[in-house]
């Protein structure tokens, strides 16, 4: 060897077995050496399991040439062990019972291997961004020093000299999206050897989509990709639902509010997505003539007079994610028109994570994951000092501390409650109190009041909230 550090160890070895134990021991010295030994147990059990792998695959395909150990500690509490041969074919995955001595490292494997052309999915993320949040928060500031402002408190006068932006820069709240993807990207390089990442570019041209006739000429856009983009728009708008009934999971049409006989035009906001009894019972009445209920009527008329500000966050921040993405890892760019065909070919329903699965060039897709995490991003606080009331006067002061008896709002913690309303075991987010009494919120709703001495950490908070939801049924 010998290791160039503490942190990494690197091992090369002809495919004999008496070198299994060598492996070992080079990722125990290297254990020792962080004083992790708590991990020797399983980062032993998974590395015996991988090298004795390489070395049977060698032997049987009669490779000469060495086998290559790297482990290095990729986080503090992460380690990584690579083991690389050039025999030829894959590991073949196997479920061991769980009283057997061996095999059990090989179910590990194989959550990073894959054939050819066949995909199988090891861990699904549906990560809830806040871009409506942020945008909102500086939309509900900016009202409050303008209302300051105009009621001669002397507070922050109105900027007058505005600098000119750098090239690539973002507002907040797109830019929350890409530095969100990115963190998660990196994240999942921490706990697997990540290779490469494909990303579905989802194009809207917001200026084709509003006026609905092409910028220069009759040849814009045209050809086998004409109206592709207001089609996707509008089914992603009306949740691939009929807009009059409601109803999922059958061919939509696009249907004109206005109808074109009566001088409707193409403009995105006079067209909803309808399925094919309604769009023929319509015909070419107009909606309040076929809508006779006014709260539906004022629903569908609000829905499709929407302004296009999903379809301008996607075009700002598509190419910003890719170059962060690049910069990282090599990065594939595919069209949602390849990642919908994947997904129809292989008889998989519509959802996000199953999107991802399908997206790029893949022949099949022979494993999913149920249920998915879902990671909300909630923040780590918030900078207002005062909580007001509707009509703007301070309502409440936010205490000077973050943190109560070592918790945090937004910790995972559990509590066990010997008596009182909420006896029991409590598992959730928290929510902290000066007083001592803490609220946690779980899956089946709110414990308020719980004493901090009945609770025990799990988890700190980093800013977002996890929950498990089901995949949906695959056909």
């Amino acid at each position: 060897m010998p290791p160039s550090d503490s942190h990494l160890v690197s091992l090369v070895f002809p495919p004999e077995p008496v070198w299994v134990r060598a492996a070992r021991e080079a990722v125990r010295t290297l254990l020792a050496a962080a004083d992790r030994r708590d991990l020797a147990d399983t980062a032993l059990l998974l590395t015996s399991e991988a090298v004795t792998n390489s070395v049977n695959a060698c032997l049987r395909s009669g490779c000469s040439t060495p086998v290559t150990l790297f482990a290095e500690w990729t986080a503090p509490h992460v380690l990584r062990v690579l083991v690389q041969d050039e025999a030829p074919g894959l590991p073949v995955p196997r479920a061991p019972a769980s009283e057997d001595e061996h095999g059990r490292g090989l179910a590990r494997i194989a959550a990073f291997t894959a054939q050819a052309g066949e995909r199988r999915g090891r861990y699904s993320v549906q990560l809830d961004h806040r871009g409506a949040v942020i945008r909102k928060k500086l939309a509900q500031r900016a009202a409050y020093r303008r209302r300051r402002r105009t009621s001669n408190l002397r507070y922050r006068a109105p900027r007058f000299n505005n600098r000119t932006r750098p090239d690539g820069w973002l507002a907040p709240s797109p830019q929350h999206r890409v530095t969100t993807t990115v963190s998660w990207v990196t994240r999942l390089s921490r706990w697997a050897p990540v290779r490469a990442v494909h990303v579905e570019r989802v194009a809207f041209d917001t200026h084709a989509i509003s006026a609905g006739r092409p910028l220069a000429g009759a040849e814009y856009q045209h050809g086998t990709l004409h109206g592709t983009e207001a089609r996707e728009y509008l089914l992603a708008k009306f949740g691939r639902a009929c807009a009059y009934c409601g109803i999922t999971e059958v061919p939509l049409n696009i249907d004109h509010v206005h109808p074109r006989s009566r001088g409707g035009s193409d403009r995105i906001s006079n067209l909803v997505t309808a399925c094919i009894p309604c769009n023929e019972t319509k015909s070419n009445r107009s909606v309040q003539e076929f809508v006779r209920d006014k709260t539906k009527l004022a629903k569908i008329l609000a829905q499709a007079k929407a302004p296009l500000r999903d379809a301008a966050a996607v075009q700002s921040t598509r190419w910003a994610l890719w170059r962060a993405l690049d910069q990282m890892l090599p990065t594939h760019i595919v069209s949602g028109g390849r990642t919908k065909w994947n997904r129809t070919r292989c008889g998989l329903p519509k959802s996000h994570t199953l999107d991802a699965l399908d997206v790029g060039k893949l022949d099949t897709v022979t494993e999913t994951i149920t249920p998915i995490l879902v990671a909300g991003c909630s923040g780590r606080g918030q900078h207002q000092r005062t909580s007001p009331d509707r009509h703007g006067f301070p309502r409440r002061t936010s205490p000077r501390v973050k943190a109560v008896h070592g918790y945090a709002t937004g910790d995972l913690v559990t509590a066990s409650v010997p008596k009182g309303k909420y006896t029991g075991t409590h598992t959730g987010r928290v929510m902290i109190r000066t007083t001592g009494r803490f609220d946690i919120r779980t899956a089946h709703g709110l414990a308020a009041g719980i004493r901090h001495t009945n609770i025990r950490l799990l988890q700190r908070g980093d800013g977002y909230t996890y929950t498990h939801q089901p995949e949906p049924t695959c056909t």
